[in-house]
């Protein structure tokens, strides 16, 4: 397959090495345009004020990977190589694999999401690999997952278009429980900004903040309660799929606001 895989954790790190290199091997067609530094929390954010710089890399993959890195967001390094870069569209986007867990409301924050998410946007089916610890430098149990992944989308192709946001626990494969598909969870954090004194002695803060709890979502969202949510299942050593769209439409509010009535004179 022809395969475009991006990231927001930049053009040097591991997770994207790893994936690049285990797809490449695996007799992929594997083009890299990702950021040139990290870009994590990002978002789905765009450059529009100023130039997006994109170079050749050569010597960080496999000899056979074309690579750019790009001085834009993940979301612009996804969108240039389909509209400037790349010859022809790709047959999968990818993007990953992060360092650190992509999970529950995680995801509208995630570089790592949203660049998958881009091509998603321009009709092209997605994935977000996310390995679940910041702590662990292992990224081949999740890359090896990911060949699994794209050879059996490469026989049997999505149904539909859609975006799949895969976390993989941080564990060696053998320890790997199985996979389930899941339903996104919502993660609140306690502590999100740390007061501090500069040495002129102006106060500034800096985001930091842990995860307080994994609660359920709210009922109502047009999905099953029986479907496990993301952020326990990883806790169990499964692999989380959860299958993403970018409409955010949500049905039930329209259909309670439809009782509503305006009045104009």
């Amino acid at each position: 397959m022809k395969l475009l895989i991006s990231n927001d954790d930049g053009i040097s790190s591991l997770g994207i090495r790893t994936l690049a290199n285990t797809l490449a091997e695996a007799g992929h067609d594997v083009n890299v345009v990702c950021p040139d530094r990290e870009r994590s929390a990002t978002g789905h954010g765009l450059t529009l004020h100023q130039p997006i710089r994109a170079e050749i890399v050569e010597s960080l993959f496999h000899p056979t990977v074309r690579a750019w890195a790009c001085d834009g967001t993940p979301s612009d390094c996804v969108k240039l190589a389909l509209w400037a870069l790349l010859e022809s569209p790709p047959d999968l986007v990818l993007s990953g694999i992060n360092h650190g867990a992509n999970l529950g409301t995680e995801i509208l924050y995630s570089g790592t999401v949203s660049a998958a998410m881009e091509g998603l946007i321009e009709g092209i089916p997605s994935i977000a690999f996310s390995l679940g610890s910041r702590n662990s430098l292992d990224f081949q149990p999740s890359a090896d997952f990911a060949k699994i992944l794209v050879g059996q989308i490469e026989k049997n192709p999505l149904p539909e278009l859609m975006l799949l946001n895969v976390n993989i626990p941080p564990v060696k494969w053998e320890e790997i429980a199985g996979v389930k598909l899941t339903r996104q969870g919502v993660r609140r954090y306690v502590d999100v900004f740390d007061k501090r004194v500069d040495p002129r002695g102006k106060t500034y803060y800096w985001l930091t903040g842990e995860v307080l709890e994994d609660v359920e979502p709210p009922i109502g969202l047009n999905v099953s309660q029986n479907i496990p949510i993301d952020v326990r299942v990883i806790r169990e050593n499964y692999i989380s799929i959860t299958p993403l769209q970018y409409n955010l439409t949500y049905a039930r509010g329209l259909s309670e606001l439809s009782k509503w009535e305006f009045k104009f004179p």
